[in-house]
């Protein structure tokens, strides 16, 4: 029996997005961001090394993994090995209770989770500024589900000074979030792919980064000051202007689906009516609804007619990374 280690991670919703790479291998972003982990989903891994396997066995949600998973996660345990001074195979299972690339981000979860308990099952003992730069190499928002409630990754300029540090961890304010589960299947167009072409070919990109740059500080000061409706003002024109330089990508492309806009229209008509709700989107069709508890029933009445109830998740502020 070889060295085993469970961790559980959550996943995490940018609210200042990162999109674009500066560095595509070592995953060093174009700009800093800013998320909301969530209580709601997540990701559960454990880790075995032993000296009895010839390769690694990666079991993904109760069965074996396709050849990409397979191989993208074997690099990102050659990283731990590296660190570790070791040789040896591990076994990976990992369950998601994340819908997988759909736009929830299932990744960030998924290698927060590998990197803690593949870390320590390899006798790594990592401080999570550590942990958080290792994550990162696997996707670059995983280095935000380290930490829970709000957390910054400073995109910084090399391996060793692109992080997450925690913005307020211990959440006392009314804030979370409906997750509108439109579409659970695998996006047409993958994160990495979409972000290489926007990057390469959207003559707007260069003001996105600087846009988002300028609007980073403005959210840790409205979450300072609790202020929900200066939060859902940022992050709603942030997902927007992200989301415009797929459009203006060559060939363009969307991660929109005719039921994102009809989630958009029923979030922008409640707000016509005095509720404080905004929407957000990573890279994927589902929209995710920043609101109170308070008004909470009150937009998921407005949305019932449109969306079932299994579509239509709650999720509160979340922790960050746990050994099990």
């Amino acid at each position: 029996m070889g060295q085993s280690a469970t961790a559980r991670a959550h996943t995490n919703i940018a609210l200042i997005k990162y999109w674009g790479k500066k560095d595509a291998n070592l995953i060093i972003p174009q700009n800093s961001s800013l998320s909301l982990t969530l209580d709601h989903f997540y990701t559960d891994t454990t880790v075995t090394f032993s000296e009895t396997l010839t390769r690694d066995q990666i079991i993904f949600n109760g069965q074996e993994a396709d050849e990409q998973t397979q191989t993208k996660m074997s690099q990102f345990l050659d990283l731990i090995r590296q660190q570790a001074g070791r040789s040896t195979f591990a076994s990976v299972e990992t369950t998601n209770h994340v819908p997988n690339a759909a736009g929830l981000a299932s990744s960030a979860s998924g290698y927060a989770a590998l990197a803690a308990a593949g870390s320590r099952a390899a006798g790594l003992d990592l401080n999570r500024r550590d942990l958080s730069r290792l994550a990162r190499r696997g996707s670059g928002s995983a280095t935000r589900s380290i930490y829970g409630g709000f957390v910054e990754w400073q995109r910084g300029r090399n391996d060793q000074d692109s992080y997450a540090i925690p913005v307020q961890e211990e959440i006392d304010w009314d804030i979370q979030m409906i997750a509108i589960v439109l579409n659970d299947r695998k996006k047409r167009v993958a994160s990495r792919a979409g972000m290489a072409s926007v990057v390469a070919t959207s003559p707007y990109y260069p003001s996105w980064v600087e846009t988002a740059q300028a609007d980073l500080p403005k959210m840790k000061d409205a979450i300072i000051k609790k202020d929900i409706n200066l939060v859902g003002q940022l992050a709603e024109k942030s997902a927007m202007q992200m989301h415009a330089t797929t459009l203006s990508a060559v060939p363009p492309f969307t991660y929109f689906e005719p039921e994102t806009l009809q989630a958009i229209e029923v979030v922008e008509r409640l707000r016509q009516q005095g509720v404080s709700c905004y929407y957000t989107m990573d890279a994927g069709p589902n929209v995710k609804v920043i609101c109170t508890s308070r008004e909470t029933p009150q937009i998921l009445a407005a949305l019932a007619p449109y969306f079932t109830a299994e579509q239509l998740l709650v999720a509160k502020p979340g922790p960050g990374v746990t050994s099990l």
